[in-house]
């Protein structure tokens, strides 16, 4: 056979219907259709595995000769270069490094999910690298998704209030406004021709439009309905439902909710009282504020003598610094401060960590930089993890008096409140005096009533004669 094949080649033949009818000889499952004298449309229509045969064919057959190789290579370059490569790049479009994916960053070590709360863009807007496009709400703080580079949003591939895990798309962004550009006039299209009915569709609607009116104007008139019966005294008057609103919680204010009910059903938690005199310290505020201004750049607030007063009662009565852990208690041989902040979405408490090694204004600076980022929602777990003991100042909001809950796994806290002028006994005399109430909750399995009204009273002292402070007495 081979030697018949060299034979018409040496004739002339075309090395097109030699390949077909060889093919037809070796394969006879190619239809008949395939193989024509026609060599461009032959190849064309021959799939991408039959062209790999083709080419080991012609090596075979015609070892030796080199007029069949050349007709047969000939006829394999007739197919275009430019449909191959379509063909072989068509699942890869979308993989030219164009679109890059946003998704939802690492969110501590205790976080493994949270809620998708908003989008802080829309697609097609432009966003530049490391730019917050949407907030994730967690149990504890909110954290932003940013994009990855510079580039258009393309699309959200997440739903608002969908619960999401880190490493989660979120968006596809665009380094390139082409792919957005492309797609924008497809959707409006396809939205203008889903608003716009067919005629057939509204000549449909005519009809029916018409029956229900000729039906309206031959009814007749339906006789009143009866008067709804009068209730009687006994039963309520509910408002209708028409008058709420149903609004699902937050994921922080579920987590508080959750954590101050389990420290209520967890601890045998005592309140104690206490009133302190503010004149010393108001004056000693008053004195030397704008020279505290001028050295540290910072305001001398009441919260660092507060601070200070609790570092040192925590110092005189360290029990109250444990904590119970099972059948054993814990003693802290440190002290961080959580101070409580109250915030548009919920409370956070950051600490302020080793304020026993801080002075007035250290303590005043790491407050301020905490209570501005828990306002701005970008202060991180580990600024609120841990703290040994809590304060609450409830008197920013004009609280007069209250019993604040235990932070656990703390074992106190202290309250904090307004400050109101009274008449007080001074030396036989009664004088206005700018008075204070404080307040300190305690769990009473740990801590006994001596050393929480110690606690107290030490407070007072320091509060009412900050040059405790200075002489350790």
């Amino acid at each position: 056979m081979l030697g018949a094949l060299r034979r018409k080649v040496a004739s002339g033949r075309s090395s097109a219907s030699i390949l077909g009818k060889s093919l037809q000889a070796i394969r006879p499952g190619v239809s008949a259709s395939r193989v024509s004298s026609n060599a461009g449309k032959e190849m064309l229509s021959v799939q991408l595995r039959g062209i790999a045969h083709v080419q080991n064919f012609s090596h075979l057959v015609l070892p030796g000769c080199s007029a069949g190789l050349t007709k047969t290579r000939d006829a394999i370059c007739i197919i275009q270069p430019e449909a191959i490569m379509q063909t072989s790049c068509r699942a890869f479009s979308s993989g030219d490094g164009d679109l890059v994916d946003a998704v939802v960053p690492f969110m501590g070590e205790s976080i493994s999910d949270g809620t998708l709360a908003t989008f802080l863009k829309k697609p097609g807007d432009r966003v530049k690298a490391d730019e917050p496009i949407a907030q994730i709400e967690t149990d504890k703080v909110t954290i932003d998704v940013v994009s990855p580079q510079d580039g258009v949003i393309q699309e959200y591939v997440a739903k608002e209030g969908e619960t999401v895990e880190p490493g989660t798309r979120v968006a596809v962004i665009s380094k390139s406004a082409e792919g957005v550009a492309a797609a924008a006039p497809t959707e409006k299209k396809s939205e203008k021709a889903a608003s716009e009915p067919s005629p057939a569709e509204a000549v449909k609607e005519d009809k029916p439009k018409g029956k229900v009116e000729a039906s309206a104007a031959a009814a007749k008139p339906k006789a009143p309905s009866p008067p709804p019966p009068k209730r009687t005294a006994s039963e309520p008057v509910l408002p209708p439902k028409e008058r709420e609103r149903r609004v699902p919680m937050t994921r922080l204010r579920k987590r508080v909710a959750t954590r101050l009910k389990d420290s209520q059903n967890t601890f045998a938690m005592l309140t104690t009282f206490n009133e302190v005199d503010m004149t010393n310290l108001m004056k000693l505020r008053s004195d030397y504020k704008d020279a505290f201004v001028e050295k540290h750049g910072v305001k001398l607030g009441f919260m660092s003598g507060f601070v200070k007063a609790t570092v040192s009662a925590l110092q005189h009565q360290p029990i109250v610094n444990a904590v119970i852990d099972g059948d054993d208690i814990i003693y802290r041989d440190y002290i961080d401060i959580s101070i409580a902040v109250g915030t548009s979405k919920g409370l956070v408490v950051p600490v302020v960590r080793d304020a026993d090694k801080m002075n007035f204004a250290e303590i005043e600076k790491t407050i301020n930089n905490l209570a501005k980022k828990a306002n701005d929602g970008t202060i991180s777990i580990d600024e609120m993890a841990g703290g040994s003991f809590t304060i609450s100042n409830g008197g920013v909001y004009g609280s007069l008096l209250s019993t604040p809950i235990i932070n656990p796994p703390q074992s106190a806290i202290l309250g904090m409140h307004s400050i109101v002028s009274r008449p007080m006994v001074v030396g036989g005399t009664v004088l206005p005096r700018p008075m204070m109430y404080i307040a300190l909750t305690y769990d009473h399995r740990l801590i006994d009533g001596r050393e929480a009204v110690f606690f107290l009273r030490r407070i007072k002292d320091v509060v009412e004669d900050p040059r405790r402070l200075l002489l350790d007495v």
